[in-house]
């Protein structure tokens, strides 16, 4: 499990570095039963607000709090409702325990090729990044490959002796789950008019947005990243998340979270940054309602397997005083460079640095790299080890030149390839696509 991926600020000087940092739903009521005609009416009559709830819910293969939200109503529309949830309930089974779940990520979206794709660090862009064609292309080739966007915590969770355990996800048959992450969600400054989003914000309709910068100089709010390309996704296409799950967000302290300069150990302990970090709060608050999760990668984007116990220490202290009372506790953890702490042998309490993280840090699921199958899980002692498949510019490259690549698992790669991408992505020597 050796695989290393990250993102290194040296001084004034940016440098990209990476050693490694569904089908549609054929029993969908929301295709068969007249869901557009059911939000229609729903303001009129309180029956069809309460049907149209149900059969999202349903959508979301949550069957039991959608028969819960019917029990004790009637009529014919109700009746008949709870009867096609339970048929859709019954043919539903839960997903083998013995198979291991893919977990895939991405890094933030290039909105702007142009501008991403040119410059002093334009290399490490096309190597890292996708763009926001390339993700949607992507992320409609997984839905239609029957993909449910599920939280680590569904796949396995901790008993009362702390001994992690396989949970069953009920899913129809042609449905299979995939945990989504994104890395470094800080919108870094060396990013700052290169062609990315800059924040997430909420915006006045309550949704979590971007904001965008483009080459004029003109500032939009809307979908330019993972998250709320995601939300879209999910509320166009329901049975694409399981029961409201969407993905986690790893981030680092250094810089900030979200786009916010939240960091007093980088920006002072002064007005400017308190307001920049109660922002970001309400933000974090509104992205976790929202259904997504948060991750430490740690404060400084360190290295787990090379770094000292002393230095990862002061780091995760630096995390934790930072980052954590914005984004709230969390039980995840993304390593940066995809740096492993073990080989094939699971954690234990002979590792100190797994101690560490599992026992004084409280982290229960860990995430490394490992592009070479679609997927690898162990789920031992305390805690979930799974590892993470990355998406960007060279693993589709290589995929290109290999057909029988990881990626190709999950979305047509070629198809989903951005005509205004650079190709070759430089520093590749697979000579995919020359």
């Amino acid at each position: 499990m050796a695989r290393t991926r990250g993102w290194w600020v040296i001084g004034a000087v940016t440098a990209l570095t990476v050693a490694a940092c569904a089908a549609p739903s054929v029993g969908s009521l929301g295709a068969t039963d007249g869901r557009a005609t059911l939000a229609g009416s729903a303001a009129e009559d309180p029956t069809q607000v309460l049907i149209a709830d149900a059969l999202r819910l349903a959508d979301s293969y949550d069957y039991d709090a959608a028969l819960a939200l019917l029990r004790g109503r009637t009529g014919a529309a109700i009746e008949r409702t709870v009867r096609q949830i339970n048929a859709r309930k019954a043919s539903a089974s839960a997903y083998p325990m013995d198979r291991a779940i893919s977990h895939l990520f991405w890094h933030s979206l290039v909105v702007d090729p142009q501008r991403a794709f040119r410059g002093p660090i334009a290399a490490g862009f096309e190597q890292y990044m996708v763009t926001v064609t390339e993700f949607r292309r992507q992320l409609q080739d997984l839905y239609e490959r029957g993909y449910v966007l599920v939280h680590p915590q569904r796949i396995a969770a901790p008993g009362a002796d702390g001994t992690m355990t396989r949970q069953p996800i009920v899913l129809p048959p042609g449905k299979k789950p995939l945990v989504l992450s994104v890395d470094d969600v800080s919108y870094y400054t060396y990013m700052d008019g290169k062609g990315f989003a800059s924040r997430l914000k909420v915006g006045a309709n309550g949704r979590i947005v971007n904001d965008y910068t483009d080459a004029t100089g003109r500032t939009t709010s809307g979908s330019y990243d993972v998250l709320p390309i995601v939300d879209d996704f999910v509320r166009a296409h329901p049975d694409f998340s399981y029961r409201g799950d969407k993905g986690t967000l790893a981030l680092t302290g250094y810089n900030g979270v979200l786009g916010y300069r939240t960091s007093i150990r980088e920006y002072g302990d002064n007005p400017t940054t308190r307001a920049q970090i109660a922002e970001a709060t309400t933000v974090a608050r509104a992205i976790t309602a929202d259904g997504w999760q948060f991750a430490s990668h740690t404060w400084g984007h360190r290295n787990v397997g090379r770094d000292s116990l002393a230095m990862l220490t002061a780091d995760a202290q630096r995390w934790t005083r930072e980052v954590q009372p914005i984004v709230g506790p969390t039980r995840s953890f993304v390593f940066p460079f995809g740096a492993d702490i073990s080989g094939i042998r699971p954690y234990g309490p002979d590792n100190a640095k797994y101690e560490l993280l599992h026992k004084t840090l409280g982290f229960d699921y860990l995430f490394p790299i490992d592009a070479s199958t679609p997927a690898w899980m162990q789920v031992a002692g305390g805690s979930l080890r799974q590892a993470r498949v990355n998406v960007d510019g060279l693993s589709m490259q290589r995929a290109l030149g290999n057909s029988n690549d990881v990626l190709w698992t999950f979305f047509d790669v070629a198809a989903s390839v951005d005509p205004d991408r650079p190709m070759p992505v430089p520093g590749d020597t697979s000579n995919a696509g020359r």
